[in-house]
């Protein structure tokens, strides 16, 4: 891939991770006053009173303004949860991976260089992408006959080297968001909390009877603001641990694999 289009999709990725959270916030804003602010979830179709007993779209509503925000990085957490998903089963490509190698290794052991590098064609992953550096890196040094035998080894791995580290941000992209929703849904959540608990403590402030419907609503406010943060937090961590681990699993195969084949080209250049 060349610079100028790797930033192209660079900077593409950065658009869509912009318009997804600005979309994402007017969705959550929208749903927060049409639905969960409809007067059919309220006493006497008030909104700015009790929530009907055992609606929870009333429920939530009372939370105040911080919920479209905790709303938000719900939703977010999900559109790139999805996003990763996608993105890590493009870089696996097709079919099963041991499967895949094995097949090289046969397909370079019969020095049949051009039907390996089709078949990583065909294979459309990441770890077909550094094998198939290996593999022209491996070819055009056929014909170098000044190399020694260890030269052609190093070249062989730098090409590998320099493949992975062309793949792997992009399999590792967008990691970020999931360690930055995991704390900041908290935060927010927090930030609501004490806000709710303000209003009760307010109302309980009054001089004479305090006021109840205000009371309840600043307690409301702050435990629904509470479990919003908690719950958007630990499907982030989730979601980042998942991730992670699949990310780490995959990088271990292509650094297997290309192992793998160095040592099937070693004992190539050998028989050579």
């Amino acid at each position: 891939m060349s610079k100028q289009g790797s930033s192209l999709k660079e900077a593409f990725q950065n658009v869509f991770t912009i318009s997804a959270i600005v979309i994402a916030y007017l969705v959550c804003y929208t749903l927060f006053h049409k639905v969960m602010g409809s007067p059919v979830n309220f006493e006497g179709g008030n909104p700015n009173g009790h929530a009907l007993e055992g609606n929870y779209l009333g429920i939530i509503y009372k939370g105040g303004f911080v919920v479209p925000i905790l709303m938000t990085c719900s939703l977010v957490l999900l559109i790139f949860v999805v996003e990763r998903l996608i993105s890590i089963s493009k870089a696996k490509g097709k079919g099963r991976i041991n499967v895949f190698v094995r097949k090289l290794q046969q397909l370079l052991s019969e020095d049949r260089i051009e039907d390996a590098v089709t078949a990583c064609d065909k294979q459309k992953g990441s770890l077909a992408n550094v094998m198939k550096a290996g593999l022209l890196r491996y070819r055009d040094l056929q014909k170098d006959k000044e190399l020694e035998k260890d030269q052609k080894i190093a070249s062989i791995q730098k090409a590998y080297e320099e493949a992975t580290a062309l793949e792997l941000p992009m399999l590792s992209k967008n990691m970020v968001i999931f360690t930055t929703l995991a704390s900041g849904s908290v935060l927010i959540g927090l930030i609501g909390t004490v806000l709710g608990m303000i209003r009760a403590f307010a109302a309980l402030a009054q001089s004479g009877a305090p006021d109840a419907l205000a009371l309840s609503q600043g307690i409301s406010e702050a435990l629904v603001n509470t479990a919003l943060g908690i719950t958007g937090s630990t499907l982030s961590i989730f979601a980042f641990n998942y991730f992670s681990s699949t990310i780490d699993d995959y990088t271990y195969k292509i650094d297997e694999a290309g192992f793998s084949l160095t040592q099937s080209f070693a004992a190539s250049l050998k028989s050579n």
